[in-house]
């Protein structure tokens, strides 16, 4: 399996399979993990667990840790999921359950627990989704593990499994998946120095060295200026201070050729290192947490991670990270210019705020030209755009589909797919209100890159981005009516990416890699 370089410290433990409960496992592990909707039943420690519940009304609700002498350390931890059968429960139950379990474990002084799920059979990635979610609760911020001598409070994870070759493959790609949510939470949980876009840039190679991913970074403002020049209106402000300045990293994985149908991967990623909103600065305290508007970029540098380790066939992806500061000064832009596009729309700017949509849509123009050079081509943005989407969905991401994406159901199956995995979201649709809205009505020009009001205050304040990106990238020129279709998907993780002070979700990795890695998947 692919290292971590040292430097970083990374500290995720091993994931051993274990189909014993036996006094054989007692010398391995010192903590026994329950996640279940009740206690189980057939188990040496269901006595324990009765007798407490005799006396402890709560215990299907709150768990417990106790002492019992069945368990592995004579620690045995009940982490209840509560009910799982609802209509509305999903698997994201046992998530949430497996990382208070592995907290409380923890707490309690476990150094290598052992996870055992019961229980919610209606959900087959139950187990994977468990240990992601005990995984996330052992992740310590990339600063604090460089600032600190010693991390890590977990040497071994067990996973219970009377099928141990399933355990087995289980566990494997469980750290696999982690790791690739580690790499998107240090980049977009990093601050805004730590991951300055130079840093973030450094992060993504040193990440990358030597591996199957093809690292290449455009820093040069010269040439920023001439390839994305909607970007560089964006990095104008902060290009002038050199930690500041933006890049525009591509990644690319190339698969091994298996026959003709192999599909061609274009992600997108909003990496807005830190948001001021430019010169439509941000007042009233809405500015802090600003530095997770990056986790758009983070999630492609993760999905990346996953690529690296599973090295899937028949597929190649290139992700373009878009990563910039959008500061506020003497040179930044301004609303009220105009600037032509890569594709050679004229933008006239209205809000400095909605610098998202502008460091994209000229990456995105780049991987439609690439993309019609090679069959079977999807383009995909990832961002966390806007507000709208948050007062929409809550903490849900959004998907998009352009005609030819919604033609084959795209955001259908990812829905369908992220739910089983946790990676939960929503289906908004494209109108033509939302084509129309980006017209520009003035004599010169073609578009406008937004309206002068909040997008918590737009109608179709989260749909209207994905058509100014499509139109100013030309992508709109390339719909089911015509002789090459082309495929855009659009994900708003404004809501699902994670605030400060929690631990960035790494939303949508898990829905992608099981997307396209579903083989990989199958116990």
């Amino acid at each position: 399996m692919a290292t971590f370089p040292p430097h970083l410290r990374v500290n995720t433990p091993p994931v051993v399979p274990c189909s014993s409960l036996g006094k054989d496992v007692h010398a391995k592990f010192d903590a026994l993990v329950i996640v279940s909707p009740q206690i189980p039943t057939g188990l040496a420690v269901q006595p324990t667990l009765q007798k407490l519940s005799e006396i402890d009304s709560c215990l299907n609700k709150e768990g417990c840790v106790t002492i019992c002498t069945e368990a592995p350390g004579n620690r045995l931890v009940y982490a209840p999921t509560g009910p799982t059968d609802g209509d509305y429960d999903d698997v994201r139950l046992y998530a949430e359950a497996a990382k208070k379990g592995m907290k409380r474990a923890i707490g309690a002084g476990a150094k290598a627990p052992l996870l055992l799920m019961d229980g919610g059979c209606q959900f087959p990635n139950r187990d994977l989704v468990a240990v992601l979610g005990a995984l996330e609760q052992l992740y310590e911020p990339l600063s604090y593990r460089e600032a600190v001598k010693k991390t890590g409070t977990v040497n071994l994870i067990g996973l219970y499994g009377e099928n141990e070759a399933e355990a087995r493959r289980i566990a494997e790609l469980a750290v696999k998946l982690s790791n690739g949510l580690l790499v998107a939470r240090d980049i977009g949980g990093g601050d805004p120095e730590r991951m300055a876009p130079p840093n973030v840039a450094s992060y993504v190679k040193d990440i990358f060295q030597g591996s199957c991913v093809n690292v290449d970074v455009i820093a040069d403002t010269a040439k920023l200026e001439s390839e994305f020049p909607l970007f560089a209106a964006v990095n104008r402000a902060a290009s002038v201070i050199e930690r500041h300045r933006g890049c525009v990293i591509i990644l690319t994985y190339d698969g091994e050729t298996l026959n003709d149908d192999k599909r061609n991967i274009y992600l997108v990623g909003k990496g807005i290192t830190y948001d001021t909103g430019g010169a439509d600065i941000k007042a009233g305290g809405i500015m802090a947490g600003m530095s997770r508007d990056k986790c758009g970029a983070a999630a492609v540098a993760g999905f990346f991670q996953v690529l690296r380790t599973l090295q899937p066939k028949n597929i190649r992806v290139v992700g373009l990270l878009c990563v910039a500061r959008n500061s506020v000064g003497e040179n930044c832009y301004v609303s009220d210019e105009i600037i032509t596009s890569r594709a050679g729309l004229r933008i006239r700017i209205g809000n400095t705020d909605a610098e998202g949509r502008m460091v994209m849509t000229d990456p995105l123009c780049w991987a439609k030209e690439d993309a019609m050079k090679h069959k079977n081509s999807h383009l995909m943005t990832i961002a966390t755009l806007t507000g709208h989407a948050c007062l929409a969905l809550g903490p849900y991401s959004a998907v998009v589909d352009n005609g030819p994406a919604r033609k084959e159901n795209f955001s259908l199956k990812i829905q369908k797919i992220g739910e089983q995995m946790g990676d939960m979201m929503d289906i908004s649709s494209l109108r033509r209100e939302d084509i129309k809205f980006s017209k520009s009505t003035g004599v010169g020009e073609d578009l406008l890159q937004c309206n002068n009001a909040a997008s918590s205050r737009t109608p179709r304040g989260h749909q209207f981005p994905m058509a100014f990106m499509m139109e100013a990238a030309g992508v709109d020129k390339f719909g089911s009516n015509t002789s090459s279709p082309l495929k855009y998907t659009h994900f708003d993780i404004a809501g699902a990416a994670g605030e400060l002070p929690d631990t960035p979700t790494g939303v949508p990795i898990l829905a992608l890699s099981k997307y396209f890695f579903g083989d990989q998947f199958q116990f």
